[in-house]
């Protein structure tokens, strides 16, 4: 399958996730920037709460394109180890770009949120999103970070390699792949436009879900 953008994804990814419809108990939680449109269209669809929940890649120093690990709001911290002990990587240095990337995650928490705290999953159902797994190490993440608060954890995504989707059946809850084409090289490949997402966007759409909730509660 090609999906025309991220909103058709969503969309498509919505209807394998009917079963969750206006669930109290559940709330939608997208990865910015990408699984942002996602998940709107998901929450859209399925009457549910929006928020972002926010992963941040470690880079290796001096190569910093080339992931190390990932840390994930809250603190929580993922090591590639096979990249960390092939590039003999100290804990030292993990350590500095943790710190570096946590601030990071801070600062877009206050952006994107426009002052809203986050949202409350302790003892509810976390559908994390994002527009695809090819490593899913961000996705990982995410999902040990939310394991301890979270009643439970599902992962949906429009599009993932099979071995990424079969790899997080013990990460998980549940794993909700929409699509698992073969050959898979990269995300991208099965988006006609995959136009990086703004940070202008991000805002827009979390406010217009959050307007919807509120009119909802009304």
């Amino acid at each position: 399958m090609l999906f025309q953008d991220r909103r058709e994804a969503g969309r498509v990814l919505a209807t394998a996730l009917e079963s969750f419809r206006d669930r109290p108990d559940v709330v939608i939680l997208a990865l910015p920037r990408g699984g942002v449109p996602v998940a709107y269209e998901v929450a859209h669809y399925l009457d549910l709460p929006l928020d972002i929940f926010i992963v941040r890649k470690l880079g290796v120093p001096g190569h910093e394109e080339l992931a190390m690990g990932a840390i994930a709001s809250g603190g929580t911290v993922v090591v590639n180890r096979s990249v960390v002990d092939e590039l003999s990587i100290s804990d030292a240095e993990i350590e500095t770009v943790a710190k570096r990337e946590k601030l990071e995650i801070e600062r877009r928490e206050r952006e994107y949120r426009d002052g809203h705290p986050p949202m409350e999953v302790e003892g509810r159902t976390a559908i994390l999103i994002d527009d695809g797994l090819a490593t899913g190490a961000s996705m990982r993440a995410a999902a040990r970070a939310l394991r301890p608060r979270a009643r439970k954890v599902i992962v949906a995504v429009p599009v993932a390699s099979q071995s990424t989707c079969n790899e997080f059946r013990a990460e998980v809850d549940e794993i909700i792949c929409a699509t698992t084409p073969q050959p898979f090289f990269a995300v991208g490949m099965f988006y006609r436009d995959f136009q990086q997402t703004s940070d202008e966007e991000v805002r827009t759409l979390l406010s217009q879900a959050r307007g919807r909730s509120s009119w909802r509660a009304a």
